[in-house]
């Protein structure tokens, strides 16, 4: 077995006990940096009460206190299935470098899970999407912005 396929395994497992145990759904994942597994994870979403508790935010969670870092630049983030838009957009803010996934989302998709819908609504301008999102300009909103983006001691994320 090589390593990718142990670490998988690892996020299987994950899964299966996170989902045996009644914390949420079947879905494990670990990172993984020089070949060693630095943070595991597992969905929680159920025993939470969290719908933000997935197996990948988990880890990421979890491996940036470790490295005492908000990036996790050099690492793999291993998976059970592939990540919603979420868990994605997270592994991005978080500049994980290679993401490895044994389910496809057709696969998660197939049990009930909707991340195609997901990933399909964020295709969508804003004003066509199926939450109601309104753009309320107001003075003074871009202060903080202009604020931060002058401040030469700002760090960058």
């Amino acid at each position: 077995m090589n390593q990718d396929d142990l670490f998988l395994a690892r996020t299987i497992e994950l899964a299966r006990q996170g989902s045996e145990s009644g914390a949420g759904g079947p879905f494990g994942a670990v990172i993984v940096r020089d070949g060693k597994i630095i943070a595991e994870g597992w969905n929680g979403v159920v025993a939470s009460h969290d719908p933000t508790a997935h197996a990948e935010i988990a880890a990421i969670r979890t491996a940036c206190a470790g490295q005492n870092h908000f990036h996790l630049t050099g690492c793999t983030l291993y998976t059970s299935s592939e990540p919603c838009p979420m868990c994605l957009s997270a592994a991005y803010w978080a500049r994980i470098e290679r993401i490895v996934f044994a389910n496809s989302r057709a696969e998660a998709s197939a049990i009930g899970f909707c991340d195609d819908e997901l990933y399909s609504e964020l295709n969508c301008h804003f004003s066509a999407r199926r939450i109601v999102m309104e753009h309320h300009p107001l003075a003074g909103s871009l202060e903080p912005l202009e604020r931060w983006a002058a401040n030469p001691g700002r760090i960058s994320y």
